[in-house]
């Protein structure tokens, strides 16, 4: 059987490597004797839709064109920013008939007579949507502890010279210390919370071990 082995992470500046995730892959591929035709590696930020994936784009496009039979990644969040992006690639693939094997819940979305997998059906679509509530739900609470923040007096932004006792900026940044500690990229941090690449750096070094 020939796959291809598909690797995000959030950016290019991140610590995280794809190497993890391949040699995931790779490890399984060769407990079940397969062919790895080709890896794809991507550093982009998962905000990114997929039509500015290029990397992402290839791969579909070369699994579509050598005819192969499977794309294996480690979760369903590698194939799209949100559920309709997700759905959009599998079926893409399944129409080419090249089964995907998601690593994370070890199941494969087609049948071994090429149907697709009911079973996984489903649990694509949660998973996805879940994936997609997670982000809405970052960003919601970046809003509202923003909200309060300024309610309270504090505020965004500081005059140039000046600079923030330590409380306070651990105050101001607290769900961007909260992200950071999750692994989140300092460009994807930056992204959420609104502020510059640069000051996520600095509190990065503050606040982050």
């Amino acid at each position: 059987m020939n796959v291809v082995i598909y690797a995000r992470v959030s950016s290019q500046g991140n610590k995280q490597s794809t190497e993890r995730q391949v040699s995931d892959l790779k490890r399984y591929a060769e407990q079940q004797e397969y062919t790895i035709a080709k890896i794809f590696e991507e550093h982009i930020s998962g905000k990114k839709n997929n039509r500015e994936r290029k990397i992402l784009q290839d791969c579909i496009t070369y699994c579509s064109e050598r005819r192969i039979d499977m794309l294996m990644v480690t979760e369903l969040s590698r194939l799209g920013r949100t559920t309709l992006e997700v759905l959009k690639t599998l079926e893409v693939l399944h129409q080419k008939k090249v089964n995907v094997y998601i690593q994370n819940i070890n199941m494969e979305t087609l049948l071994s007579d090429g149907n697709i997998n009911p079973i996984t059906s489903i649990i694509t679509t949660i998973l996805a949507e879940l994936a997609n509530i997670e982000w809405q739900g970052i960003i919601d609470r970046l809003q509202s502890g923003r909200k309060q923040y300024i309610e309270k007096g504090g505020k965004i932004g500081r005059k140039k010279g000046s600079e923030k006792p330590i409380d306070k900026m651990r105050e101001e940044y607290a769900e961007a210390i909260k992200l950071l500690n999750k692994n989140y990229s300092v460009r994807s941090v930056a992204k959420l919370t609104e502020h510059s690449t640069s000051t996520i750096q600095k509190v990065k070094k503050m606040f982050c071990k």
